[in-house]
């Protein structure tokens, strides 16, 4: 599915920096595009795009780390981190659907009316009205969830794996220095 060892280092540990950027990243973007619909039209393309990049590295990043935990000493923290590391995917899959969604809704929209540049100009996007205003609503609460729900996952899952990976592998006092100093 992907690389096991880059350059001699277990993938695991250079993947997961690109996880813990992307993930709330992609949140955050996906909670301003919600938020300000003006900035989703802005975005375009890119809010999916950066959905879907941050999707096939959580696989890549699990791939790695499960071939990882193969090769390391079995430990409950170890099997902690892999069991918590297993419940990203459905959170960056549904950031994924609600970025395609807000891209979606946002690509058939025109072009702001001089009434739509004014509110905005005022720092309001307009709560719109009826099915649209229920639409955004849905959108901002959705986005608040899901993004906060993956960035906390994303927060349990590299403590976890910090806790087995450097538990008892430090001492707390400080090494003596050696050599001609």
């Amino acid at each position: 599915m992907g690389p096991t060892v880059i350059n001699g280092i277990p993938a695991h540990v250079l993947f997961v920096h690109v996880v813990v950027v992307l993930v709330p990243l992609t949140a955050l973007a996906l909670v301003v595009c919600a938020v300000w619909p003006h900035l989703a039209r802005r975005f375009g393309i890119a809010l999916p795009v950066l959905a879907v990049v941050t999707l096939v590295s959580v696989p890549l990043t699990t791939h790695a780390g499960e071939w990882l935990e193969h090769h390391v000493d079995r430990d409950p923290l170890v099997r902690r981190h892999t069991e918590l590391g297993d419940g990203l995917l459905p959170w960056t899959l549904s950031l994924f659907a609600l970025a395609v969604a807000l891209w979606w809704m946002q690509r058939g929209t025109r072009t702001a009316s001089p009434a739509d540049a004014i509110t905005a100009a005022d720092g309001g996007e307009g709560s719109g009205t009826g099915a649209r205003g229920a639409l955004k609503a849905v959108a901002v609460v959705l986005s608040l969830v899901l993004g906060a729900g993956a960035v906390v996952q994303t927060y349990h899952i590299g403590d976890s794996g910090a806790q087995a990976a450097w538990h008892d592998n430090f001492s707390t006092t400080r090494t003596p220095e050696t050599g001609g100093r």
